[in-house]
């Protein structure tokens, strides 16, 4: 699959991709406040794209477990004007991580290239058609429940062909809505409505979610299952586990990674590929 935008081409069957997580949130999990003014912004930014990044990934509501919902005017105040003052100093596509359609148009208006929907544009009934007119690529995203309730006891049957299922269920419907599967990325979800066990379970099984013939997003960085392996209460701290993961998901078949340290991630998917394309 090719991501074509007015600001680069991404062939993600090429290699595996990094995307850099930017929070414009006072209340994220790991780096909630850290971007609140325009240097830091741009310092993390610029941080990011020397290390290598290939999406950057702005989001303005937290969706950490039990997190409040955010007004779509408080949103648009935190995203819009980030949108617009990274776009106009670097090339990089954006994505805009929301489940408000409303709020995806401006951020697409404003430059950014891809629409990240942690609730697979099941939220918000508007967003599957803003989808379909503006032929952008699409991340969906499977999610037991809602943010404020997926952590309490998640259950499945089969973890890996329950997400499947659910996935392929929504791949046919908005094909049959006009939205092409050419245009979407599938990310399983690790830590939305999954426990410990699931989300190792998805990592181990990576590869039979390309079955769906949609490009694969994991999205596993500083998550609270890492730092229970590790016995790491900081989510600041959880880089190197972090990168461990990824190194293994670059051998695994992601096509993209989204992390909060593109550096370290960056690293690791070229040792990971190194070691792949060894004889």
């Amino acid at each position: 699959m090719k991501i074509i935008t007015p600001h680069q081409t991404l062939d993600l069957s090429s290699r595996v991709h990094v995307m850099g997580i930017l929070n414009v949130t006072p209340d994220s999990f790991s780096d909630g406040g850290i971007l609140d003014n325009d240097d830091k912004l741009f310092k993390q930014v610029s941080s990011m794209v020397e290390a290598g990044v290939d999406i950057l990934d702005i989001g303005g509501e937290s969706t950490r477990p039990g997190a409040p919902a955010v007004s779509l005017q408080e949103e648009m105040e935190r995203v819009i004007p980030a949108i617009d003052k990274i776009r106009g100093r670097f090339p990089t596509p954006i994505s805009v991580d929301t489940s408000k359609a409303a709020l995806a148009r401006l951020a697409l208006n404003a430059g950014a290239d891809i629409i990240n929907d942690i609730s697979a544009l099941r939220f918000d009934p508007a967003m599957l058609p803003l989808a379909v007119e503006k032929d952008v690529p699409v991340i969906i995203m499977h999610m037991q429940g809602t943010p404020g309730t997926m952590q309490k006891n998640p259950h499945y049957d089969n973890v890996i062909d329950d997400i499947k299922s659910e996935l392929s269920q929504w791949l046919s419907s908005y094909e049959a809505k006009g939205l092409g599967r050419k245009k979407i990325i599938i990310d399983p979800g690790i830590g939305f409505g999954k426990n410990l066990d699931h989300n190792l379970s998805i990592l181990k099984h990576i590869p039979s979610f390309s079955d769906l013939g949609c490009p694969v997003l994991i999205g596993h960085s500083r998550k609270r299952f890492i730092g229970i392996l590790l016995d790491e209460e900081e989510p600041g701290k959880r880089d190197v586990g972090t990168a461990a993961i990824s190194a293994l998901c670059a051998r695994s078949g992601a096509a993209i990674l989204r992390v909060h340290d593109v550096g370290k991630t960056v690293q690791a998917v070229k040792l990971a590929q190194a070691i792949e394309s060894a004889v």
